[in-house]
């Protein structure tokens, strides 16, 4: 399959097959990390700071109430809430950030015919690239510690395959409905603060209202974080039916936001 570059200015039609595709895909995340980080000292580990901070003011307020929920222990309480806010920190950058990426380079699409999904998957990719060296480390060595299992320390990895996957379908979604509907921003905020508070980031599931859990259990994040939080805190096996509720949410939302995207990308033209 060939996908077609078209220069305005020359008239001039070039190949661009799927090598180019991730070419160009490598040439754009790693232009949006050297914007992101120049004249940075700390670098991508800038992206852990937030959820430390916000950790540690989470367990000033909460931690003595919500301990007995992790083995009357405020350390754990201090695992799970960096684990919940790593998830919902790396879903709200990458999504809020790609939402405007194809509206953001629409004067670039009007003079070159360029693949439109390359501009936010650039922009999640980057942001897995910050994941894996900043927070996956980390994320790791908890693991290693608590479960002292090299095997849960890499199956960590399949459920953060899940919120890749969920935020790719999202970021597919928004970046194309923000070319129809320039108010999406302020819309999108509300939205991504009703998933941040439906999701058991600073609070354990159990506290939750049986009239209520069959409603936040549709928020796909809440799996992802109860799923990296079992393997991560338990020191037990991966439970895979979780993992697996998990990568079947990524999916749907992925090819969701698949179907969207290619249903309106002719249309995009017009209104860049």
């Amino acid at each position: 399959m060939k996908l077609k570059l078209f220069t305005h200015q020359d008239n001039q039609y070039l190949s661009l097959g799927r090598p180019h595709y991730f070419e160009l895909l490598h040439v754009l995340v790693d232009r949006n990390l050297k914007v992101r980080y120049r004249g940075s000292f700390l670098g991508v580990y800038w992206s852990l700071l937030n959820p430390l901070i916000m950790t540690g003011l989470y367990t000033t307020i909460f931690g003595a109430t919500f301990a007995e929920y992790y083995d009357n222990s405020i350390v754990n309480y201090i695992l799970a809430a960096l684990t919940g806010l790593i998830v919902i920190n790396f879903f709200s950058a990458s999504t809020s950030q790609a939402l405007s990426s194809i509206v953001g380079n629409g004067q670039l699409l009007n003079k070159i015919c360029l693949p439109v999904s390359v501009f936010p998957i650039s922009i999640i990719m980057a942001n897995v690239f910050q994941f894996m060296m900043g927070s996956f480390p980390l994320l790791a060595i908890v693991t290693l510690i608590k479960s002292h299992s090299l095997f849960n320390t890499i199956v960590v990895l399949l459920p953060f395959t899940a919120l890749v996957l969920f935020v790719i379908g999202i970021s597919l979604l928004v970046s194309s409905l923000y070319v129809f509907f320039r108010d999406l921003p302020y819309f999108y905020e509300l939205v991504v603060f009703v998933l941040w508070i439906s999701s058991p980031v600073f609070y354990p599931a159990e506290i939750v209202s049986p009239r209520i859990k069959p409603f936040l259990s549709i928020n796909p994040l809440s799996r992802i974080i109860e799923s990296i939080r079992q393997i991560t805190l338990s020191g037990s096996t991966p439970d895979f039916s979780l993992i697996g509720a998990a990568l079947l949410s990524g999916l749907f939302f992925a090819g969701l936001g698949w179907f969207y995207f290619r249903s309106t990308r002719s249309h995009f033209m017009d209104l860049l």
